[in-house]
């Protein structure tokens, strides 16, 4: 099938070439532009994960039921004298004119809140006030339908917010006037997200190229797997843009999506066009010189249909696997992750249609061109150079020969390398998974002032890190208040407040010390009904989710990757070495990802606080293994399918094993070395969580495609070579019905 599809396309190329720019014009289209009057970049969101759980819960029974179907902007200023006569004909005079907008539900000046008969401050202008007397928030709130913001509201407002926060400035030179908002803050990230996008694929597609040239030795060959991921990139693209009207797409999202499609398609790419080089030059070789051009027209139509039907397999298999380890990500509860599912699910089978379906189709084109040597190998010193790197390996070379090294002591040699990727990983051991406010709002944002702001000098305008919610008398809420005052790390706790009939407490905690304190409350209850809240609250809750269902996932990624590694070798101790091999590999990256962002050694390389840090995003932990390990079992396949071609023509276990891996370590090497850019450019950027996921996969790759698959998997495999294709008999008959074979 696989043969007849890849010589289909190459003879009918025009046709294929004409099909998939109209489908890539309609993503982009979509994307850029929309149907419904938004783009994907508009329609995408940046709530943060979240779950329902007993955060969520204390929220919803606090929440002010004034505040619902609204959403507000804020004028913040600080280091003022507030009882100065023209900051307060300034804010009047702003009042007037925003309670004067179609759209604005209320205007909150707490200037104009009168103090209580006693003369005592109104509490219901405290959040709005600085402690210290020398700032305040003039607050506006707007009303959304179904969910939405009017953009003409929300511009007509901020233009008269900034208006006043000029009048300000230009009488108070040194005060702090920012205007914000969560409207305007997630149109920042937004906005932060596709610049990252945009500086991730300048930094990565020039660099991949080269690497490429270097490879093929030709623009014509290196191009051809750049168009494959440029068309990934835009059907991904279209492909969020549809599911961003079925579910929320969060802006990292958006970037961990764009990144992986960009990665699998190069890998991909790359191993079809070098396969169908080797390929058509065997076939040449074989038929010898002077064919007509129909002929050789038709050597070459041959040659990409073998190419797709091994190579072409290859992907396949390592597309489905890559695809049901993201599959794996539906177990959770988090929308985001959910999201990240299945777009990844998306992305892979648009990076396996462009492998099987558009690189054949371009190679119709190009393929007899790709005989000839590159313009870049004419040029005198670099012609040598670019020859000894082709994609093509010779018989023998640095792959057979390090083999060969390593079959001389192979238990010794897996024992060491799997001590040093223990080594690697034990910085494991003092991980702290934390989702708590790690540097969320990046200094390229233009909300960073004022959030910044907020933080330091309106502690009771922003979201209680923890919060105790009791459904009781005055008196015992005051004394549970009072039993939490003392716990560890606990720097105090307000008085109780009744809320909507509740009694509600703000909880002061040390830095990045709210989860465990959290965590503390709640192992401790008092008899009436109560609940613990705030965002570190819902941010234990995030991940006690996450470790439910990480057991679940486990089994299906582990499950299905053990049998399509049988299918692929009918072998069931090549799939158990494989998993287990993978995940050492990659608590070996997670270790560096301990130690880089939760140590902090990477903080000035990559320009991040270490001390906002309390841990490793548990959002970050579940993509890096879950993606770490579909790209391990990626570079997995290309080796075992050669490595199983060579045994099937009866080379011997350990033969196969170094053939094997002469045959695909040069491309391994080649796509790992891609995809370590690719990565490593998007880690560049200003969203910290990206940065862990660049650096994280980065060196998940990197270990994998050299320590792991050069030096570990060789010596494993010829460790186990008596028994390393062995199978239980009643298994036999089902690799023979459902098996992968040329």
């Amino acid at each position: 099938m696989l043969r007849t599809l890849g010589v289909f396309v190459a003879r009918h190329r025009l046709s294929a070439l004409l099909l998939w720019v109209v489908v890539i014009a309609a993503c982009v289209a979509t994307a850029l532009f929309g149907v419904t009057g938004e783009s994907l970049f508009q329609r995408l969101a940046s709530a943060g994960p979240s779950v329902e759980g007993e955060a969520s819960q204390a929220a919803d029974l606090v929440q002010d039921p004034a505040s619902e179907g609204t959403e507000s902007l804020s004028l913040l200023v600080y280091g003022v004298d507030l009882a100065a006569p023209e900051l307060t004909a300034i804010l009047s005079a702003a009042t007037v004119d925003l309670t004067g907008i179609d759209g604005v539900t209320s205007v909150v000046n707490p200037l104009a809140i009168p103090p209580l008969p006693d003369g005592q401050p109104n509490p219901a202008a405290a959040p709005l006030l600085a402690p210290d007397s020398t700032g305040l928030l003039l607050n506006v709130a707007m009303a959304t339908t179904d969910g939405d913001l009017s953009e003409e509201v929300l511009s007509d407002v901020q233009d008269r917010l900034g208006t006043a926060a000029d009048e300000i400035r230009q009488r108070e030179p040194g005060a702090v006037v920012e205007v914000g908002g969560t409207p305007l803050l997630v149109d920042s990230l937004v906005a932060v997200a596709e610049a990252d996008l945009q500086k991730g694929e300048l930094i990565a597609l020039p660099i991949a190229l080269i690497v490429m040239l270097i490879i093929f030795g030709g623009f014509l060959a290196a191009g051809i797997p750049l168009i494959g991921a440029l068309a990934s990139i835009a059907g991904a693209l279209g492909a969020l843009f549809v599911f961003s009207h079925l579910m929320v797409i969060d802006t990292t999202v958006l970037n961990v999506i764009t990144v992986i499609g960009l990665g699998l398609s190069i890998d991909y790419g790359l191993l079809i066009v070098s396969r169908f080089r080797e390929e058509f030059r065997l076939l040449v070789a074989r038929v010898g010189e002077g064919q007509t051009r129909t002929e050789r027209h038709e050597l070459m139509l041959q040659a990409v249909g073998v190419t797709v039907d091994t190579a072409g397999r290859t992907v396949l298999y390592s597309g489905l696997t890559f695809a049901i380890a993201t599959v794996g990500l539906l177990v959770f509860e988090p929308t985001i992750i959910r999201a990240i599912s299945i777009g990844a699910v998306s992305v892979v089978l648009i990076a396996i249609l462009t492998a099987l379906v558009l690189v054949p189709a371009l190679l119709g084109y190009f393929g007899e061109r790709l005989l000839k040597p590159g313009v870049l190998t004419r040029i005198p010193g670099l012609g040598t150079l670019l020859t000894r790197f082709g994609d093509v390996a010779p018989p023998e070379g640095v792959f057979s020969r390090l083999t060969r090294r390593v079959q001389r002591a192979p238990a010794l040699v897996a024992l060491g390398g799997i001590a040093l990727l223990l080594l690697l990983g034990s910085p494991v051991l003092n991980m702290n998974v934390s989702s708590g406010g790690a540097d969320a709002i990046p200094k390229a944002s233009t909300q960073y002032e004022f959030v910044t702001a907020l933080n330091d000098h309106f502690p009771l305008a922003t979201a209680p890190l923890v919060q105790l919610v009791a459904d009781t008398d005055e008196a015992s809420a005051a004394a549970w208040a009072d039993e939490v005052a003392a716990l560890p790390h606990v720097t105090g706790t307000t008085p109780p407040v009744e809320v909507n009939g509740y009694w509600v407490s703000r909880v002061g905690v040390d830095q990045n010390e709210g989860p465990g304190v959290v965590r503390d409350i709640r192992g401790d209850r008092p008899a009436f009904e109560n609940w613990v809240g705030g965002t570190d609250a819902a941010s234990v809750d995030y991940t006690d989710s996450l470790l439910r269902g990480a057991p679940w996932a486990a089994l299906i990624i582990g499950g299905a990757t053990f049998v399509l590694l049988f299918l692929m070798t009918g072998s069931v101790v090549i799939p158990l070495t494989a998993l287990v091999v993978g995940v050492i590999s990659l608590g070996a990256s997670v270790g560096i990802l301990v130690w880089g962002f939760q140590e902090g050694n990477l903080a000035g390389l990559l320009n991040f606080d270490a001390a906002a840090i309390a841990g490793v995003d548990p959002l970050v932990l579940t993509l890096v293994l879950t993606f770490g390990f579909g790209l391990a079992m990626d570079y997995e396949m290309f080796l075992l399918a050669r490595i199983k071609e060579h045994h099937e023509q009866g080379e011997s276990t350990r033969r196969s094993i170094e053939t094997g891996l002469q045959s695909s370590g040069r491309i391994i090497s080649s796509a790992a070395l891609i995809i370590v850019i690719v990565f490593a450019g998007f880690a560049t950027g200003n969203l910290l969580q990206m940065k862990q996921i660049g650096i994280a996969l980065a060196v998940a790759v990197l270990l994998d495609a050299t320590l792991v698959r050069t030096i570990v998997v060789p010596a494993v495999m010829t460790s186990l070579e008596r028994s390393l294709w062995w199978a239980p008999k009643w298994m036999h008959p089902i690799h023979a019905r459902f098996g992968m074979r040329e």
